[in-house]
Protein backbone atom coordinates (compact mmCIF):
# COMPACT_ATOMS: atom_id res chain seq x y z
CA UNK A 1 0.00 0.00 0.00
CA UNK A 2 1.16 3.22 -0.50
CA UNK A 3 1.91 5.73 1.92
CA UNK A 4 -1.12 8.44 2.68
CA UNK A 5 -0.82 11.35 1.63
CA UNK A 6 -0.48 13.35 4.43
CA UNK A 7 2.81 11.77 4.37
CA UNK A 8 3.86 11.83 0.93
CA UNK A 9 2.93 15.95 0.88
CA UNK A 10 6.30 17.04 2.70
CA UNK A 11 8.43 15.30 0.62
CA UNK A 12 6.62 16.26 -2.49
CA UNK A 13 6.96 20.15 -1.40
CA UNK A 14 10.86 19.27 -0.67
CA UNK A 15 10.96 18.09 -4.50
CA UNK A 16 9.52 20.59 -5.80
CA UNK A 17 11.34 23.22 -3.88
CA UNK A 18 14.71 21.41 -5.46
CA UNK A 19 13.36 20.88 -9.01
CA UNK A 20 12.05 24.91 -9.05
CA UNK A 21 15.71 26.06 -7.56
CA UNK A 22 17.27 23.93 -10.25
CA UNK A 23 14.88 25.13 -13.24
CA UNK A 24 15.12 28.85 -12.06
CA UNK A 25 18.57 29.31 -10.45
CA UNK A 26 18.02 33.51 -10.55
CA UNK A 27 15.02 33.46 -8.04
CA UNK A 28 17.75 32.81 -5.45
CA UNK A 29 20.37 34.90 -6.97
CA UNK A 30 21.87 37.82 -4.92
CA UNK A 31 20.76 41.31 -7.08
CA UNK A 32 22.75 44.05 -6.06
CA UNK A 33 21.11 47.67 -6.17
CA UNK A 34 23.36 48.85 -8.95
CA UNK A 35 22.19 49.53 -12.46
CA UNK A 36 25.16 50.09 -15.73
CA UNK A 37 25.19 53.31 -17.02
CA UNK A 38 26.94 55.30 -20.04
CA UNK A 39 29.93 56.70 -18.96
CA UNK A 40 29.37 60.09 -16.43
CA UNK A 41 32.87 61.83 -18.06
CA UNK A 42 32.93 63.98 -20.98
CA UNK A 43 34.46 62.07 -23.44
CA UNK A 44 34.53 62.20 -27.02
CA UNK A 45 32.60 58.97 -28.63
CA UNK A 46 30.91 57.87 -26.02
CA UNK A 47 28.22 56.27 -28.26
CA UNK A 48 29.35 55.72 -31.68
CA UNK A 49 27.68 53.11 -34.69
CA UNK A 50 28.84 50.61 -33.34
CA UNK A 51 30.28 51.17 -29.72
CA UNK A 52 28.91 52.68 -26.52
CA UNK A 53 31.50 53.14 -23.13
CA UNK A 54 30.42 52.28 -19.77
CA UNK A 55 31.24 53.06 -16.40
CA UNK A 56 33.07 50.25 -14.12
CA UNK A 57 31.72 49.25 -11.45
CA UNK A 58 33.59 49.90 -8.95
CA UNK A 59 33.18 49.39 -5.47
CA UNK A 60 30.15 47.20 -6.41
CA UNK A 61 31.35 43.94 -5.97
CA UNK A 62 33.53 44.39 -3.09
CA UNK A 63 32.51 41.87 -0.51
CA UNK A 64 30.72 39.70 -2.79
CA UNK A 65 33.16 38.91 -5.59
CA UNK A 66 36.25 36.74 -4.51
CA UNK A 67 39.79 36.55 -6.00
CA UNK A 68 38.90 33.17 -8.03
CA UNK A 69 35.51 35.16 -8.95
CA UNK A 70 34.74 36.52 -12.82
CA UNK A 71 32.82 39.60 -13.22
CA UNK A 72 30.91 38.96 -16.97
CA UNK A 73 29.00 41.83 -19.18
CA UNK A 74 25.76 40.39 -20.33
CA UNK A 75 25.04 42.24 -23.63
CA UNK A 76 21.29 41.70 -25.17
CA UNK A 77 18.97 43.16 -27.17
CA UNK A 78 16.54 45.69 -24.93
CA UNK A 79 13.95 43.09 -26.38
CA UNK A 80 15.54 40.02 -25.68
CA UNK A 81 16.60 40.91 -21.95
CA UNK A 82 14.20 39.31 -20.54
CA UNK A 83 14.65 36.17 -21.88
CA UNK A 84 18.00 35.80 -20.45
CA UNK A 85 18.69 32.56 -18.63
CA UNK A 86 21.53 33.23 -16.33
CA UNK A 87 24.29 30.08 -17.46
CA UNK A 88 25.20 27.57 -14.95
CA UNK A 89 28.50 26.43 -16.32
CA UNK A 90 31.02 27.81 -18.12
CA UNK A 91 30.60 26.17 -21.20
CA UNK A 92 26.86 27.58 -21.07
CA UNK A 93 28.53 31.15 -21.32
CA UNK A 94 26.96 32.55 -24.34
CA UNK A 95 29.44 33.85 -27.39
CA UNK A 96 29.29 37.01 -29.63
CA UNK A 97 27.91 35.35 -32.10
CA UNK A 98 24.57 34.41 -30.52
CA UNK A 99 23.91 37.98 -30.88
CA UNK A 100 22.79 37.44 -33.83
CA UNK A 101 20.70 33.99 -33.01
CA UNK A 102 19.46 34.45 -29.68
CA UNK A 103 20.20 37.93 -29.11
CA UNK A 104 22.10 38.17 -26.13
CA UNK A 105 26.58 37.17 -25.09
CA UNK A 106 28.84 37.74 -22.58
CA UNK A 107 32.17 39.22 -22.76
CA UNK A 108 34.56 41.14 -20.95
CA UNK A 109 35.43 38.91 -18.37
CA UNK A 110 37.37 40.59 -15.70
CA UNK A 111 38.83 40.02 -12.10
CA UNK A 112 38.19 41.98 -8.93
CA UNK A 113 41.48 43.62 -9.00
CA UNK A 114 41.02 44.77 -12.13
CA UNK A 115 38.34 47.14 -10.58
CA UNK A 116 39.47 48.74 -7.74
CA UNK A 117 37.62 50.88 -5.82
CA UNK A 118 40.15 53.78 -5.87
CA UNK A 119 39.30 56.80 -7.91
CA UNK A 120 41.39 56.86 -10.94
CA UNK A 121 44.10 59.77 -10.76
CA UNK A 122 44.61 62.46 -13.27
CA UNK A 123 46.92 61.35 -15.68
CA UNK A 124 47.28 57.65 -14.63
CA UNK A 125 46.08 56.16 -17.22
CA UNK A 126 42.67 58.28 -18.93
CA UNK A 127 39.04 57.81 -17.80
CA UNK A 128 37.88 54.38 -15.89
CA UNK A 129 35.38 53.08 -18.63
CA UNK A 130 34.36 49.61 -20.42
CA UNK A 131 34.03 50.55 -24.30
CA UNK A 132 31.91 47.71 -26.01
CA UNK A 133 32.28 46.77 -29.35
CA UNK A 134 35.70 47.74 -29.16
CA UNK A 135 37.86 44.89 -30.73
CA UNK A 136 37.40 44.74 -34.62
CA UNK A 137 39.56 41.77 -35.21
CA UNK A 138 38.16 39.66 -32.71
CA UNK A 139 35.51 38.07 -34.25
CA UNK A 140 36.97 34.11 -34.09
CA UNK A 141 37.62 34.30 -30.18
CA UNK A 142 35.10 32.62 -27.68
CA UNK A 143 34.62 35.72 -25.54
CA UNK A 144 34.88 38.31 -28.36
CA UNK A 145 34.26 41.99 -27.92
CA UNK A 146 33.39 42.47 -31.72
CA UNK A 147 32.01 45.92 -32.74
CA UNK A 148 28.29 45.88 -32.23
CA UNK A 149 26.13 44.97 -35.90
CA UNK A 150 23.52 47.33 -35.15
CA UNK A 151 21.83 50.32 -33.27
CA UNK A 152 20.12 48.29 -31.43
CA UNK A 153 18.76 49.40 -28.78
CA UNK A 154 20.77 47.24 -26.44
CA UNK A 155 20.45 46.57 -22.77
CA UNK A 156 23.38 45.10 -20.09
CA UNK A 157 23.63 43.90 -16.64
CA UNK A 158 26.85 42.62 -14.82
CA UNK A 159 26.86 38.80 -13.63
CA UNK A 160 29.40 37.17 -11.15
CA UNK A 161 30.25 33.91 -11.75
CA UNK A 162 32.41 31.33 -9.52
CA UNK A 163 35.36 29.76 -11.08
CA UNK A 164 33.12 26.62 -12.07
CA UNK A 165 30.89 29.15 -13.68
CA UNK A 166 28.09 29.53 -11.29
CA UNK A 167 26.40 32.72 -11.28
CA UNK A 168 26.52 34.17 -7.64
CA UNK A 169 25.19 37.67 -8.24
CA UNK A 170 23.69 39.72 -10.73
CA UNK A 171 23.57 43.80 -11.52
CA UNK A 172 20.10 45.29 -12.79
CA UNK A 173 19.89 45.50 -16.39
CA UNK A 174 20.41 48.88 -18.10
CA UNK A 175 18.25 51.15 -19.45
CA UNK A 176 18.20 50.94 -23.58
CA UNK A 177 21.44 52.19 -25.18
CA UNK A 178 21.01 52.92 -28.95
CA UNK A 179 23.98 53.41 -31.04
CA UNK A 180 24.50 56.29 -33.53
CA UNK A 181 23.24 55.73 -37.38
CA UNK A 182 24.68 57.04 -40.37
CA UNK A 183 22.56 58.78 -42.75
CA UNK A 184 22.15 57.54 -46.43
CA UNK A 185 23.78 59.57 -48.58
CA UNK A 186 20.41 60.56 -50.74
CA UNK A 187 18.69 61.23 -48.11
CA UNK A 188 21.63 64.35 -47.41
CA UNK A 189 20.06 67.53 -48.35
CA UNK A 190 22.59 69.76 -49.72
CA UNK A 191 20.90 73.05 -50.64
CA UNK A 192 22.39 75.91 -49.82
CA UNK A 193 19.62 77.37 -48.76
CA UNK A 194 19.16 75.16 -45.39
CA UNK A 195 22.89 75.75 -44.32
CA UNK A 196 23.72 77.41 -41.35
CA UNK A 197 24.98 80.76 -41.33
CA UNK A 198 28.39 79.98 -40.17
CA UNK A 199 28.74 77.35 -42.62
CA UNK A 200 27.93 80.38 -45.89
CA UNK A 201 30.33 82.29 -43.92
CA UNK A 202 33.23 79.20 -44.21
CA UNK A 203 32.04 77.88 -47.65
CA UNK A 204 32.41 81.69 -49.30
CA UNK A 205 35.96 82.64 -47.16
CA UNK A 206 37.18 79.31 -48.64
CA UNK A 207 36.17 79.85 -52.50
CA UNK A 208 37.73 83.73 -52.05
CA UNK A 209 41.05 81.99 -50.72
CA UNK A 210 40.77 79.58 -53.95
CA UNK A 211 40.26 82.75 -55.86
CA UNK A 212 43.14 84.26 -54.56
CA UNK A 213 45.48 81.21 -55.15
CA UNK A 214 44.16 80.99 -59.36
CA UNK A 215 45.44 84.25 -59.99
CA UNK A 216 48.82 84.23 -57.75
CA UNK A 217 49.19 81.08 -59.84
CA UNK A 218 47.88 82.69 -63.56
CA UNK A 219 50.26 85.28 -62.81
CA UNK A 220 53.45 83.59 -61.52
CA UNK A 221 52.83 81.54 -64.56
CA UNK A 222 52.96 84.74 -66.96
CA UNK A 223 55.93 86.26 -65.53
CA UNK A 224 58.06 82.60 -66.14
CA UNK A 225 57.01 81.90 -69.57
CA UNK A 226 57.00 85.55 -70.96
CA UNK A 227 60.77 85.30 -71.32
CA UNK A 228 60.05 82.32 -73.61
CA UNK A 229 56.94 83.83 -75.52
CA UNK A 230 58.46 87.60 -75.80
CA UNK A 231 62.56 87.38 -75.46
CA UNK A 232 64.34 91.02 -74.27
CA UNK A 233 65.75 93.21 -77.02
CA UNK A 234 69.49 93.65 -77.12
CA UNK A 235 71.08 97.00 -75.76
CA UNK A 236 71.51 99.96 -78.45
CA UNK A 237 74.83 98.91 -78.37
CA UNK A 238 74.72 95.14 -79.13
CA UNK A 239 72.58 95.30 -81.66
CA UNK A 240 74.06 94.02 -85.27
CA UNK A 241 75.22 96.81 -87.95
CA UNK A 242 74.98 99.91 -85.33
CA UNK A 243 78.39 101.32 -84.28
CA UNK A 244 78.55 104.15 -81.74
CA UNK A 245 81.82 106.03 -81.16
CA UNK A 246 83.85 106.15 -77.74
CA UNK A 247 84.75 109.67 -76.52
CA UNK A 248 88.94 109.79 -76.67
CA UNK A 249 89.63 111.92 -73.42
CA UNK A 250 93.31 112.56 -72.76
CA UNK A 251 94.98 112.04 -70.02
CA UNK A 252 98.17 114.17 -69.63
CA UNK A 253 96.27 117.57 -70.75
CA UNK A 254 93.78 118.88 -68.53
CA UNK A 255 90.78 118.85 -70.59
CA UNK A 256 90.69 123.09 -70.68
CA UNK A 257 93.66 122.65 -72.01
CA UNK A 258 93.14 120.50 -74.54
CA UNK A 259 89.53 122.19 -75.44
CA UNK A 260 91.78 125.38 -76.07
CA UNK A 261 94.57 123.20 -78.73
CA UNK A 262 93.99 124.81 -82.47
CA UNK A 263 93.35 121.54 -84.78
CA UNK A 264 95.98 119.50 -85.86
CA UNK A 265 97.93 120.36 -82.53
CA UNK A 266 96.96 118.34 -80.50
CA UNK A 267 99.59 115.90 -78.96
CA UNK A 268 101.26 112.93 -80.29
CA UNK A 269 100.34 113.77 -83.43
CA UNK A 270 102.54 115.10 -86.34
CA UNK A 271 101.99 118.48 -87.08
CA UNK A 272 100.09 119.68 -90.69
CA UNK A 273 102.61 119.93 -93.54
CA UNK A 274 103.09 123.46 -94.50
CA UNK A 275 101.75 124.58 -97.44
CA UNK A 276 104.73 127.57 -97.61
CA UNK A 277 107.55 126.85 -99.83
Amino acid sequence: MGLPWRQLHPQLWLLLLVVLSWLCPSLTLELIPYTPQITPWDLEGKITATTFSLEQPRCVLDGRAGATDTIWLVVALSNASRGFQNPQTLTEIPAFPQLLTDGHYMTLPLSLNQLPCEEPVGGSGGAPVLRVGNDFGCHQQPYCNAPLPGPGPYSVKFLLMDASGSPKAETKWSDPITLYQGKAPGSIDTWPGRRSGGMVVITSILSSLASLLLLAFLAASTMHFSGLWWPEEAPEQQRIGSFKGKRYMTHHIPPSEAATLPVGCEPGLDPLPSLSP
